[in-house]
């Protein structure tokens, strides 16, 4: 039971403090529900992004969790560290917009439909949206050690930004609310950078990405 408390608290603390900052950075943006103010509608492009983004982040940083168990290796302890605390902390924020907005945080449109994608096929196995890891493979990963566990990992998660880009900028945009859209934009030049070290890493454990 103690296995992930120190990241689980840290997290916790994080998406805390980004709590904290939401009521007041999206009063500002003038789409808080308050005052009169427009609220994105439900089946839009900010509400779309925001509950479909969550659910992506989510299984990052479940993925982080379980690499953080499956090695000692400090690199890659850090950076999946790195992805647990912001992505968790991003997540807080994208549901955290939802309560304000008073709008569901699940839909019963297929995934990424606000980008014109609900119509792609059923990806099943846990796999919701492109990027995401399927149940197989979340459990393959518990099952690994050391080098091979680290590689796969890379490897996943490498596929899991890929996929959280092209979101991102398909909220970039079509969003309408400027810190959505502005959170998205960095998500995208975020993964972008850890994209690159991913790649890195794998190449000195001799393997690549999976594409």
């Amino acid at each position: 039971m103690k296995r992930h408390i120190g990241w689980i608290a840290g997290t916790a603390a994080a998406v805390l403090v980004a709590a904290g900052a939401i009521t007041y950075a999206v009063a500002e943006d003038g789409s808080g529900g308050g005052g009169g103010l427009s609220v994105p509608s439900a089946d839009g492009a900010d509400a779309g992004f925001a509950r479909d983004m969550a659910v992506h982040h989510q299984q990052a940083v479940e993925m982080s969790y379980i690499i953080r168990d499956r090695t000692q290796n400090v690199e890659v302890r850090r950076l999946a560290y790195d992805i647990a605390q912001t992505q968790a902390n991003q997540r807080g924020m994208l549901l955290g917009w939802l309560d304000l907005w008073d709008l569901p945080k699940v839909s019963a449109k297929p995934p990424m439909s606000w980008m014109g994608m609900g119509d792609m096929p059923e990806r099943g196995d846990g796999s919701l949206m492109p990027g995401m890891a399927t149940d197989t493979e979340l459990k393959k990963l518990g099952t690994l050690n050391g080098k091979q566990a680290e590689i796969f990992y890379l490897q996943l998660m490498t596929d899991h930004h890929k996929g959280g880009i092209h979101m991102a900028e398909g909220c970039v945009a079509k969003c309408t609310v400027t810190v959505e859209k502005s959170l998205a934009q960095g998500m995208v030049d975020a993964q972008q950078s850890e994209l690159t070290t991913m790649k890195q890493m794998l190449k000195e454990r001799g393997a690549k990405p999976r594409d």
